[in-house]
């Protein structure tokens, strides 16, 4: 199948050719057609699957087929809710990229800067507007947002949302916009609080359901070392005055372990920040910043903080704790490597940790290789014999459970779907 196929008019499918793009993801694939329906959706997919274009591109269509009918009052037709700055920016750039041919206008709205260009944009006037919960809500109530002519909603990443404690503000803006509207819910996880909230604000949704990748690219060169949970700091650090490492992605499973390592690396005397949903938008830009200048040398990041960060020429990956979801893995690792580039992944696994190495292992097909622990660290007990042991079968139900089969596009979405896959989605948190 081809973008022609989904029946776009000419001048977007001009806009994406000149992208480069020329076949649907499945998420597009899936999303487009029901979106330009005009249906509720509900999208169960991480970032890398191509959800930015399977809501912008409907959403911009619609628009232009509106302004040629001259259809409806003026003003602010469609909003986009996203968790933080760079991802607002990025979901920006990609409507002006694929709107680039049409009239629709546009804006991106957010905290940590002046709000004089922003509200400037909004008096021009403008169609859609891209924003976080923190800033809408601060010019909705200074006047400068109006959304009583909204007709589409898109709530992204509302886990991250959760995540990052701005579920009350969401709420909240959701009870000041059209209740008769199209409304979009993307999610890669959904804990008890989204669920709930999917089923509030959705109507009849159709639901998008994408696989997770399970394979890694073969540029990729993975490495593993057996290391007690006392020692992951100083092998660490061991690593990086001794391997040729200019920078390096590290992931921990939690927020103060991401701290708890930055701060470790930077008494060393190399330099280190952490990224996590703690931390505010502007020390986040300033961290990623930094990483992409090569100031900072390390990056430490929780998952969901490092979703939907997207930086060239990442050569190390390291997986300073094991993730729970084998999915997670394969998303962590997946940053290097990419577009044919070679890439590396070192992974510390602790005692704790072998059955979800065992997960991983399933899940790609093949094991990681170990490599032998420099002399003078302790070597874990029985690591060789436990790294060929069978997966444990209620680790292997999890990991099944955690992972959807197939690509689908199904009948309305009941709130028992979303239970089920909240709960596996919990033990993988």
């Amino acid at each position: 199948m081809n973008f022609e196929h989904l029946n776009l008019i000419e001048p977007i499918l001009h806009a994406l050719k000149n992208e480069g793009y020329t076949q649907p993801t499945p998420i597009q694939a899936q999303a487009i057609p029901v979106l330009l329906q005009r249906r509720d959706l509900l999208g169960c997919a991480q970032t890398g699957t191509g959800k930015t274009a399977a809501f912008a591109v409907p959403i911009l269509q619609l628009l232009h087929t509106e302004e040629l009918d001259k259809k409806g009052p003026a003003g602010i037709k469609a909003l986009i809710l996203t968790p933080t700055r760079e991802l607002a920016i990025q979901i920006d750039e990609s409507i002006a990229s694929y709107g680039k041919f049409l009239r629709i206008r546009h804006a991106v709205i957010f905290g940590g800067v002046s709000q004089k260009p922003q509200t400037d944009a909004l008096r021009a006037g403008i169609d859609i507007l891209v924003a976080t919960p923190g800033r809408l809500l601060d010019l909705m109530d200074q006047g400068f947002v109006k959304l009583e002519h909204l007709n589409t909603f898109v709530l992204d990443e509302a886990d991250r949302m959760l995540d990052m404690g701005f579920i009350h503000d969401v709420r909240k803006i959701i009870s000041r916009i059209p209740k008769k509207r199209q409304t979009l819910l993307f999610s890669a996880t959904m804990p008890d609080e989204i669920a709930k909230l999917a089923h509030s604000i959705l109507h009849e949704p159709v639901r998008v359901e994408v696989t997770p990748v399970s394979s890694t690219a073969h540029t990729i060169q993975q490495e593993l070392y057996f290391v007690e949970k006392a020692e992951k700091r100083k092998l660490l650090l061991h690593l990086l005055e001794t391997e040729n490492i200019p920078t390096a992605l590290v992931f921990t499973r939690t927020k103060h372990g991401a701290d708890r390592v930055a701060k470790d690396l930077n008494k060393a005397g190399v330099s280190a920040e952490a990224i996590h949903g703690n931390k505010s938008q502007n020390a986040r830009q300033r961290a990623l910043s930094n990483f992409k200048a090569q100031t900072t040398r390390v990056l430490v990041a929780t998952d969901i903080a490092a979703r939907g960060i997207d930086i060239d020429d990442l050569s190390y990956v390291i997986n300073f704790e094991l993730p729970n979801v084998p999915e997670t893995y394969v998303h962590r690792i997946g940053r290097t490597g990419r577009a044919g580039a070679k890439g590396s992944s070192i992974s510390f696994c602790e005692t704790e940790e072998r059955p979800y190495l065992k997960d991983i292992e399933k899940l790609i097909g093949k094991k990681v290789p170990v490599k032998v622990l420099p002399a003078h660290f302790a070597t874990p007990p029985a690591h060789h014999a436990t790294h060929s042991a069978p997966v444990a079968k209620h680790h292997e139900t999890r990991a099944h459970q955690s992972r959807p089969k197939t690509d689908s596009v199904s009948k309305p979405a009941k709130k028992s779907w979303w239970s089920r896959r909240s709960s596996s989605q919990r033990a993988g948190r």
